[in-house]
């Protein structure tokens, strides 16, 4: 049964317009009307397309050095002057690599970690709408940025160009620091990589050591994913100093004083153990077929198994023949019952790190760097389930619920709901995707409130990762995730964010 307060959030929230897909929102983003509108052409940027031309400097120091109650302001007035969507995403990725330290590789780092998924977010979202998240993301990097100055001021040292490597040395020397945890010669090295190789050479490197260990809890990969994503938008002549970084993150030992290469340290034994697993895979383990039954399997292992459970699991189905696909069925929904067994920060990365991992896996060119992303993925799963009990909320058991509403108002009556009651909404959205498979409805209004209610950097991460992953799964899988996703979006009943309004206010300056 509705309650009051429901029924006034449903009707306060938002209606979709069916058939011409366009979204109105009760909550008014009409301001965003008085900067130039992006088109999708223009945020799905060619790399070829951007040059690192002599403006994209005094940006970033725009962005670096003005003080965050006056950043939008003058970001505002510089677009409406002519600043343009992939200028202002450049310098905002190269100012962040600039200044936050990669260490830990999340909390005030986040505001690396988020720009991908804000151009995500930004990408797919009406014209007019692309540029708040630009504008959050520029805010997230101010507060980043504030206390990245508290904790010491570290900024990007320059180059000891002495150290570089030529060409011939620069992978095996970038390789010998990385296995060793030798920070300085890696960041010498990947500067060799970075002038001589090419983006797929860099990324396969990237992709290994990003899996390698749970420190940071699957931060290193999100990274690795994440800034190659960036950079393939912005273009490759800017990647030197975002893969220093990108190296220096990977290194991170969590405050551990011990060399990681020299001890057995519980954070890197999945990884070791599956170096050696992937090669019991069979030849011509991609050929295998969909298997619903393999799927809930490895369901149960990561609610009840260990991590070398599950990669020895992963190992067995893939040699009885089942397809990597439902390998991955069954990890992105053991995230997303992770999520609705204990919602929160932690079980919210077993889904953005397996969005992660899937990416690189399917770029990726080696096939045994593809197995090994499959068998640390699954062996990462129980590592985030922790010492939760079962309470017996299992995503495949999840049953359906009807909403009480009727056309355009059965989204807004779902939203509302994750405000009151999460369960209820999730069984909601399991029935709306039952009758409507089209989720496009569902998705425009979940990106509309993170706009509006969004507070910090998980929910651009989430919701980016969720809902392009819905469009990896096989049916009926990709429904249940997407039901499991209520755990963590926002609701309509919430409170707008400050920054609309600030945001609001800038325009109006």
């Amino acid at each position: 049964m509705q309650t009051e307060y429901s029924t006034i959030a449903r009707r306060s929230f938002l209606k979709i317009v069916t058939g011409s897909g366009v979204l109105a929102a009760l909550g008014d983003l009409g301001f965003l009307t008085q900067l130039p509108s992006v088109s999708a052409a223009e945020a799905a940027l060619e790399p070829r397309m951007v040059r690192c031309r002599p403006e994209i400097e005094p940006v970033v120091r725009l962005i670096e050095e003005m003080p965050r109650d006056r950043v939008l302001e003058e970001v505002s007035s510089r677009v409406k002057h002519g600043l343009n969507y992939r200028e202002l995403l450049t310098a905002l990725l190269l100012a962040g690599v600039r200044n936050i330290q990669p260490r830990p590789v999340g909390y005030k780092f986040h505001a690396v970690l988020v720009v991908n998924s804000a151009h995500l977010a930004s990408l797919a979202s009406p014209d007019t709408d692309r540029w708040l998240p630009i504008f959050w993301a520029i805010d997230q990097f101010k507060a980043s940025q504030a206390a990245n100055v508290s904790e010491g001021n570290w900024t990007m040292g320059a180059v000891d160009e002495s150290a570089v490597p030529s060409s011939e040395y620069a992978k095996s020397a970038f390789n010998a620091a990385m296995d060793n945890w030798d920070e300085s010669a890696a960041d010498a090295a990947v500067v060799g990589l970075a002038r001589t190789s090419g983006a797929h050479e860099l990324f396969e490197i990237f992709c290994r050591y990003g899996a390698r260990d749970f420190r940071d809890i699957g931060h290193k990969a999100i990274y690795v994913a994440n800034s190659f994503r960036c950079l393939e938008v912005i273009g490759w002549q800017h990647c030197e100093p975002v893969l220093r970084s990108l190296a220096y993150a990977l290194l991170d030992r969590s405050g551990g004083r011990e060399n990681p290469a020299k001890v057995d340290l519980p954070a890197d034994r999945p990884f070791r153990q599956n170096v050696e697993m992937v090669r019991r895979i069979r030849n011509g383990w991609l050929d295998g077929k969909p298997s619903a039954e393999a799927t809930a399997e490895l369901l149960q292992s990561i609610r009840t198994g260990s991590p070398a459970d599950t990669s020895e699991l992963t190992v067995k189905l893939l040699n009885e023949g089942v397809a990597p696909q439902s390998i991955f069925d069954g990890l992105f929904n053991g995230a997303g019952e992770l999520l609705m067994q204990a919602p929160g920060i932690f079980s919210l990365h077993a889904t953005t790190f397996t969005n992660a991992v899937h990416f690189a896996w399917q770029r990726v060119r080696s096939d045994e760097t593809r197995r090994l992303l499959l068998l640390q993925n699954a062996a990462f799963m129980p590592l985030y389930r922790g010492n939760i009990e079962d309470n017996g909320l299992h995503i495949d058991a999840l049953e359906a619920l009807g909403p009480s509403a009727k056309g355009d108002e059965v989204v807004a009556e779902i939203f509302a709901d994750i405000s009151e009651d999460r369960l209820t909404a999730s069984r909601k959205i399991l029935a709306y995707l039952k009758e409507h498979p089209d989720p496009q409805p569902l998705a425009d209004a979940a990106r509309r409130l993170i706009f509006l209610k969004g507070t910090n950097a998980h929910d651009y991460k989430f919701s980016s990762a969720v809902l392009e992953d819905y469009e990896c799964l096989s049916p009926p899988w990709r429904d249940r995730l997407l039901a499991a996703s209520a755990f963590y979006l926002r609701g309509s009943g919430e409170a707008d964010n400050d920054l609309v309004k600030r945001t609001r206010a800038a325009l109006a300056s």
